[in-house]
């Protein structure tokens, strides 16, 4: 296999970045130079939520990923990997963007943190009133 036989992807949710390698192989997924079963060791939820784009095309088991993530928590993080998976699935084959639109795993969530405000005590939350 060549050195440069794979489809990169740029996925974001939150303060998460995720950069996505997808290349043929046996189902292995390496997030941060560790596979994800041990990344997310904590949440059996988060690695069903990371195998979404592979059901939805039955692609279960036939390419490797290698994500580089940074930035927010395990659940931003695992959106943001499972997005750039869907976009690098699009890039190998125009074919499954219908289908990964279907199943809205090509839809960036815009939500992200609103910044405090000054002479408050966070993004909206203001000091208590008193008549006096």
């Amino acid at each position: 296999m060549a050195a440069n036989n794979y489809h990169y992807a740029l996925g974001r949710r939150k303060s998460a970045t995720a950069r996505v390698r997808l290349m043929s192989g046996k189902g292995n997924i390496v997030i941060n130079d560790k596979p994800a079963a041990e990344y997310f060791a904590d949440s059996k939820y988060l690695l069903t939520k990371l195998q979404q784009p592979f059901a939805t095309l039955d692609q279960v088991g036939k390419f490797d990923v290698s994500a580089k993530v940074s930035g927010g928590g395990h659940e931003g993080q695992m959106e943001a990997i499972r997005l750039g998976i869907a976009k690098a699935f699009v890039s190998l084959n125009e074919d499954y963007k219908a289908t990964l639109k279907r199943a809205d795993l090509l839809s960036r969530d815009p939500r992200e943190k609103e910044r405090k405000k000054f002479g408050l005590k966070g993004a909206r939350k203001q000091r208590q009133f008193t008549k006096r």
